[in-house]
């Protein structure tokens, strides 16, 4: 079953002379329980499709249905409850609110759909991600292996069809870049979370099941690895 149908998705910034194609047409599908990675050069239109993808941009034409919906044929408000149920979003530089503690951070999502924690949910995610005696510290008393790790939590708290890792990796040491991959790759193999991630790095590509490549704002190559 496909989870994620992107078709004929293109994004052009700007207007006349000045215009420029993020995006040109690209179209492709991920399976439910898939691991994609996304690679290209800077500036080849990854940044952009993973922002399209999260719901945070709009297309110039396209569509994206994530679990058989249309993403951008829902009204504003509804996009943004869509986002934050069904997209696990995860950044480079973490977005965790500084002045929310860790369980705020990871509960967040639920708090703002109006609904209760799951104690026990919330203890078995905290407990594997190894961040139990943190509930209680703020973000900026934790190390960037740490934040990267609540950030995980926040975007799989509301089980989401699909979790979009933006170089997630790219701000930390070896170490802590190792931990959180097994991490990432631990809830797709174990829960069959469907997991899309942007990365530079070759290593953590020829993890994943597929690799598609995108160059000039096209799709240049999809390559198979575990088939």
């Amino acid at each position: 079953m496909d989870i994620l149908k992107v078709e004929n998705l293109s994004k052009i910034y700007g207007k006349g002379e000045n215009q420029v194609h993020a995006l040109k047409d690209i179209s492709f599908s991920v399976k439910k329980g898939e691991f994609v990675a996304i690679i290209g050069p800077s500036g080849s239109g990854k940044s952009t499709l993973l922002h399209l993808l999260g719901g945070v941009d709009t297309p110039s034409t396209g569509k994206v249905l994530v679990d058989q919906t249309d993403m951008y044929a829902l009204g504003e408000t509804q996009l943004a409850v869509f986002r934050r149920r069904q997209i696990g979003l995860i950044y480079q530089f973490y977005n965790l609110i500084p002045v929310l503690t860790v369980e705020e951070n990871i509960t967040l999502p639920l708090l703002l759909d109006g609904h209760k924690v799951n104690k026990q949910e919330l203890h078995d995610l905290v407990s594997t991600l190894n961040l139990e005696q943190r509930l209680n510290h703020l973000p900026n008393q934790l190390s960037g292996g740490q934040q990267q790790r609540v950030s995980i939590g926040r975007a799989l708290i509301n089980h989401p069809a699909i979790i979009l890792a933006d170089e997630p990796t790219g701000n930390l040491d070896s170490k802590n870049s190792k931990d959180i991959m097994d991490m990432l790759v631990m809830f797709n193999k174990r829960f069959n979370q469907t997991l899309i991630v942007i990365t530079h790095d070759e290593r953590i590509a020829l993890q994943a099941d597929r690799i598609i490549t995108i160059e000039d704002g096209k799709l240049a190559k999809v390559e198979v690895i575990r088939p």
